[in-house]
């Protein structure tokens, strides 16, 4: 380790600890959620060491996105400050110093960003405050902040579908309240709000399409509104005077009706107290982040550890009320005996972060599932997300985990008619099932931004997708499809070029792209967001038939040692594909299985030193709060925890886990069974000499879900 990199390390360790001193200091945190540090992941990354490039004049590197304030697992409520509204962001960065907002709905990244609330005192013509991270401090369902231009102090908490304000004003004359309702991370369409009596609203902002219903603790003097309903307007509440005590402001939202949101209001928060709803928050994350309990391991590994499962478990989000309605695919308002919830981030989630979620929340894996059959009731597809047919592998993954309590035959039909009837959700089938492979044209200078199929990336996740509706059809006993899904899972061979030895695009007429340069990255051209290196070791249904192309075990190897050494060129700038370790790029999804492909050849030893090199250095970089690239809706922080713990999910669909050697040396895990699952790594080494699973030896490197059924003893034996 160089003094320049132990200087790093000690500088970000502190900021941790400084961060979560000062969360503990706000909230008397206690148990596991004390390690949880929700700034993780705003911090933008500028080393161009580490980016593989210097960053172009104005931009800011997606890495993190992610946002600080409060939220409940998976909710519709996401309580957050907003320090800037751009359409690529979270709205929240570490290294800006206005507020210009609360908003209350968040992903992570993207869109969304509604229902802008900000307390102001005297505030002249521009809306915002200054504000100070020494004055600034969260925790699991909570966030506090001090606005110095306003003097207020702020203090947020939420439940599911409700939020709640408390704004301690310095003037108690002309206390303000901004509902800056044209502005959101995405698109607003229309909004209006209305006064019920003395201290009551209603609202709702277009775009989203979300209900809001208000209670203040305090009377309006008056709202003042200027271009009510349009693209600038905003309304501004002036309250009443006499009040010295805090403001509090209870928001209850819907995605059906102002009554709706009411009713969420009245059931979730009622007449409870800031300080009831703030525990209850902190109690109920506790409750998830304790069933997992960690020996060993550093004070940064601890807090990665556990703000990393923290943010795996907040999307998808919660969108159906307190009685059972919600807006559906159709935009009807529909009702269920189940909570609906947004569609995952198919893409980014299903290779790890959904299996974790099945594994730490059932119920809402559940739930999710029965969400994406209602979508497909109304749509005739399963839905899909950016790219792929991955709800294939998240639902069947889940299945044969034993999340069974849906309707699996309908569901099943729906991912046939997805993988099989040509449709939105899967582009270019036609020619998928007519030739195994789709095209790309041959485009004379190509570019990062050059428009095309992805037809390579298409090709080699449309095969995954077949075995994972294959796995399905084998245990509901359909012979027939189960064998010409396999037959098609193999298609991903169409798109390799023993010529170059990587997958490289086809032409209409089956000839290779001719403009071909491997290390090139393009966002629609061949790949989906990366380059030839980055795609070529995507097989994670079929690795021996992988090796096989690459000519055996010794050729595969030597071609994965270059994807790690040979260096990123930095005139290839492609946004969102940063952060290498030679070419093989951790700051994107395509290649994050690629790490642990050696071990499928029998060196264990070259995966765990990737992974360890990953995650001590590419996750709390810089200011201790810097992540590699995108969360991507918690896949990159999913990836930290599975890798962490030693129990990686190689192919998601199939319910087992590749063995690598975890940062602690005991884990105790209690399943959703209720059962208890310990991981013992005793040796501080980290080369993996042996693997015993309730005492006895383990062949190879993978180990079955039973683990998480029933419970069990893993034992780790490591070597230096």
């Amino acid at each position: 380790m160089t003094n320049q990199f132990k200087t790093i390390l000690s500088s970000a360790l502190l900021l941790t600890l400084t961060t979560v001193s000062q969360q503990g200091q706000a909230q008397q945190v206690k148990g596991n959620a004390r390690y949880v540090n929700t700034f993780v992941g705003t911090s933008g990354l500028t080393d161009p060491k580490i980016l593989g490039y210097e960053l172009p004049k104005g931009w800011r590197a997606w890495s993190g996105l992610t946002f600080p304030g409060s939220s409940l697992p998976n909710a519709m409520v996401q309580l957050s400050p907003m320090t800037k509204y751009q359409p690529a962001g979270a709205g929240y960065e570490y290294e800006d110093d206005r507020i210009v907002s609360f908003t209350h709905t968040n992903k992570g990244h993207w869109n969304l960003g509604n229902v802008p609330i900000l307390p102001m005192s005297n505030p002249g013509a521009k809306f915002g405050s200054h504000f100070s991270h020494k004055n600034e401090s969260s925790a699991p369902g909570f966030y506090q902040v001090y606005l110095d231009d306003y003097q207020i102090n702020v203090s947020l908490t939420s439940t599911l579908r409700a939020g709640y304000h408390r704004y301690e004003y310095k003037n108690n004359k002309n206390r303000q309240i901004l509902f800056d309702l044209s502005k959101a991370l995405s698109g607003v369409s229309r909004w209006n709000i209305e006064q019920i009596d003395k201290n009551t609203l209603k609202g709702f902002q277009g775009g989203e399409n979300i209900h809001f219903y208000v209670i203040l603790n305090t009377e309006i003097d008056s709202i003042e509104q200027k271009n009510p309903g349009q693209k600038d307007g905003y309304a501004i509440l002036h309250l009443a005077n006499g009040s010295t005590s805090p403001v509090e402001l209870k928001i209850g939202l819907s995605f059906v009706s102002a009554d709706n949101a009411k009713e969420n209001l009245t059931k979730e928060i009622g007449a409870k107290s800031f300080k009831e709803i703030r525990n209850k928050a902190n109690h109920t994350w506790e409750d998830i982040l304790s069933t997992v309990q960690l020996k060993g391991g550093n004070e940064k590994q601890k807090t990665m550890l556990y703000s990393s499962l923290y943010r795996s478990l907040l999307w998808p989000a919660l969108r159906s009320d307190v009685n059972g309605q919600y807006r559906d695919a159709k935009r009807n308002t529909s009702k269920a005996d189940f909570n609906y919830y947004t569609e995952p981030s198919l893409w980014d989630t299903y290779r790890n972060k959904d299996v974790l979620l099945g594994l730490m929340s059932p119920k809402v894996a559940l739930d999710v599932i029965k969400s994406m059959k209602d979508v497909g009731d109304k749509t005739g597809a399963i839905p899909t997300f950016f790219h792929g047919d991955h709800g294939a592998s998240s639902i069947t993954g889940a299945y044969l985990r034993g999340i069974d309590g849906f309707d699996v035959q309908a569901t099943y039909q729906l991912l046939l008619k997805n993988a099989n009837v040509p449709g939105r959700a899967r582009p270019f089938l036609e020619e998928y099932l007519a030739k195994g492979y789709i095209s790309d044209p041959d485009v004379e200078r190509p570019h990062v931004e050059t428009k095309a199929r992805a037809g390579v990336s298409k090709t080699l996740e449309y095969a995954y997708d077949d075995y994972s509706v294959a796995q399905l059809a084998k245990k509901l006993g359909d012979t027939a499809n189960y064998r010409i899904l396999m037959a098609r899972s193999k298609n991903y061979k169409n798109m390799f070029d023993p010529s170059t030895r990587f997958m490289r695009g086809r032409l209409e007429n089956g000839s290779w792209v001719k403009n071909f340069n491997p290390q090139y990255p393009y966002y629609e051209y061949m790949y989906r967001e990366a380059n030839a290196w980055q795609v070529s070791f995507f097989a994670p249904h079929d690795m021996p038939g992988l090796i096989e192309l690459y000519g055996g075990a010794d050729k595969f190897e030597a071609k994965l040692d270059s994807l790690f050494t040979i260096p990123w060129n930095p005139k290839y700038i492609a946004r969102n594909v940063e952060t290498f370790i030679g070419q093989y790029c951790h700051g994107n999804q395509p290649d994050h299985e690629a790490p642990f492909a050696y071990t499928l050849i029998g060196k264990p030893e070259k995966t765990q030193k990737i992974l360890d090199h990953i995650l001590n250095n590419l996750y709390g970089m810089k200011d201790g709060l810097t992540l590699a690239g995108m969360d991507d809706a918690g896949e990159m922080s999913a990836w930290y925890v599975l890798s962490a713990l030693g129990l990686y999910t190689f192919s998601a669909t199939d319910p087992e886990y590749l063995v690598t050697a975890p940062l602690f040396d005991e884990i105790k895990w209690t399943t959703s069974t209720g059962k208890l699952l310990t991981i013992k790594k005793p040796s501080k080494g980290r080369r993996i000499t042996g693997i015993k699973m309730n005492g006895k030896v383990v062949k190879g490197y993978f180990v079955p879900h039973d683990l998480f059924r029933d419970g069990g003893l893993l034992e780790i034996a490591t070597a230096q």
